[in-house]
């Protein structure tokens, strides 16, 4: 528990809960993520922030590691699997140590609202799956309208027991005037390597 303190958490508001799903709007951010699947995504972005880089600076850790599928623009939609690591509060795109390895990527997510559920357990696709379904109807039933797709948080590392584990699916959802986009489907994706609270 004394090592977790020692990690920063992105913070967020929640605004409205809707059964066991809460919805938060989180600030903007800046993350160093990588998209090729066939890549050791964890593995890249750890190396990332401590010290492959640039300016061979060395980047606290932050919680959650973020996995997701990504809908490319138009005119060609595709997805890609990606997987990404929180910068701390304090950097800015132009602040954040440039990558030396052209496969981690530096961008900045806006300000957003992100409907999440949490729960506890093991990382079985078969639990993910069933806590997307679940967080999905809830939505659905609250009338309330996605905006991307879904993605996975999770905290903790795998030998840490599946009860004491805290995981998160989520996905960004419309402002009360937004318009929906029909061409967003919902998408799931699980990030085995979420153990960065240990390191």
């Amino acid at each position: 528990m004394g090592v977790r303190a020692l990690v920063e958490t992105i913070e967020y508001e929640i605004i409205r809960k809707v059964g066991k799903v809460e919805i938060r709007r989180y600030p903007k951010i800046v993350i160093a993520k990588v998209d090729n699947p066939q890549t050791d995504a964890f593995n890249l972005l750890y190396t990332y922030i401590t010290g492959e880089n640039k300016q061979q600076s060395k980047v606290k850790m932050t919680a959650p590691v973020m996995s997701q599928k990504i809908a490319m623009t138009s005119p060609v939609f595709s997805e890609s699997d990606s997987m990404a690591f929180v910068m701390p509060k304090e950097f800015t795109l132009e602040t954040t140590p440039e990558p030396l390895d052209e496969r981690v990527k530096i961008a900045e997510v806006p300000a957003r609202l992100v409907a999440a559920l949490r729960f506890s357990g093991g990382w079985s696709g078969e639990h993910f799956e069933k806590k997307t379904q679940e967080l999905l109807n809830a939505l659905v039933e609250a009338k309330i309208k996605l905006k991307g797709q879904v993605f996975t948080m999770l905290y903790n590392p795998p030998f840490i027991p599946g009860f004491l584990r805290r995981n998160e699916v989520a996905v960004e959802v419309e402002t009360p005037d937004e318009p929906s986009n029909p061409h967003l489907q919902p998408r799931f994706s699980i990030a085995l390597s979420g153990c960065l609270d240990f390191f």
